[in-house]
């Protein structure tokens, strides 16, 4: 590890400008964006033996760590996770206190120490390392004590701390984290984990609508407009006035309940505008919107958002396998619950 020499006390601790604020705050990313660039071009064999081993593993990764490392450790332990990895954090204090138990014989454990001297973490390596099959290690040098005693080392070679005394792991953590979310998301993408599977393992919050399926997000059948289609139009409006939420829309379907199109607000004012009033007592059928742009019940909501904002429309029938009407995606519910998407306007009102 780089050490930067320390600073005298009056440059250290003394107020510094805007200006130098600012030059300060700058100098800290571009030290660990430096480290994060050279770490990138250190990737070898060592870290595709590491992917491998965990692909093939069929325990859990163990992450352990102290201190900041310990930290990274437990943001590591989540990433891998949420990826289709099973993974849990030991803290190695807790685990010669009982923790010991979490650990089976098929888990591998990934140590993180940059100097590889943490005697926690040496300690409960010794207490393991007969009994797991791997032992991987993000540290600074193969040849630290920890590395020596890994099968597997990622090294992270000599890093300079962004800590203007050069003490504060800063570097050192952002690049154990850098190669953490490398080894977690190269071992998920061998696995073929997919888009289907984050979103059974991130059910709640934005994240989680965005991935929902589309029967969790859309209007049910009871609180949407719907009519048959040999009503009149006047007909139409009438019996779906206090029906359901208000939407822009109106789900029209014949006598076996198949959605054969649907009436907008934006038909009926292209009927007012005509002057074609008499329609009004016309079957809505010959008025209706056809082709109808739709999606089936157990869809994600990505493909929703892509035919909404594709087509550049406000309200997608979400049907059954028999075409029949199950509810309804509108465009402001999911404005609403996970905010701006790309390519999808809330309409004017």
């Amino acid at each position: 590890m780089t050490v930067r020499q320390p600073v005298p006390s009056s440059a250290a601790f003394g107020p510094l400008s805007p200006v130098e604020q600012l030059r300060f705050g700058r100098d800290v990313v571009e030290t660990e964006g430096r480290a994060l660039l050279q770490l990138a071009r250190r990737l070898d064999g060592a870290f595709l033996e590491a992917a491998e081993a965990i692909r093939q593993s069929l325990g859990c990764v163990v992450i352990t760590g102290v201190g900041k490392a310990g930290l990274i450790g437990q943001k590591l332990s989540a990433t891998f996770a949420s990826t289709g990895t099973r993974s849990l954090f030991l803290h190695p204090s807790e685990a010669v206190h009982g923790d010991l138990g979490r650990v089976g014989p098929q888990d591998i454990l990934l140590a993180l120490s940059h100097s590889g001297r943490s005697e926690e973490v040496l300690r409960l390596v010794g207490l393991l390392r007969e009994s797991i099959p791997h032992l991987i290690a993000i540290t600074s040098s193969r040849t630290n004590a920890l590395g020596r005693q890994a099968d597997i080392v990622l090294e992270l070679g000599s890093l300079e701390e962004a800590c203007h005394l050069g003490l504060a792991p800063t570097t050192s953590t952002t690049a154990m984290l850098a190669m953490g979310d490398a080894l977690a998301l190269l071992v998920s993408r061998q696995r073929g984990f997919t888009q289907q599977d984050f979103a059974r393992s991130h059910p709640a919050g934005t994240l989680g609508h965005r991935l929902a399926r589309v029967d969790r997000l859309m209007r049910p059948l009871a609180e949407c407009r719907v009519a048959s289609d040999g009503c009149s139009v006047r007909e139409t409006i009438v019996s779906t006035a206090r029906s359901g939420r208000r939407t822009g829309a109106v789900m029209l379907v014949d006598a076996d309940g198949v959605l054969t199109g649907i009436f907008t607000d934006s038909d009926l004012a292209r009927l007012l505008e005509g002057r074609a009033e008499r329609l009004l007592d016309q079957p809505v059928q010959d008025v209706m919107s056809r082709g109808v742009t739709t999606i089936t019940a157990g869809s994600l909501l990505p493909e929703a958002i892509g035919l909404l904002a594709e087509r550049r429309i406000s309200e997608l029938p979400v049907l059954d396998g028999q075409r029949r009407p199950v509810g309804l995606l509108d465009i402001t519910d999911i404005v609403s619950l996970i905010g701006p998407v790309e390519g999808l306007h809330r309409p004017e009102s």
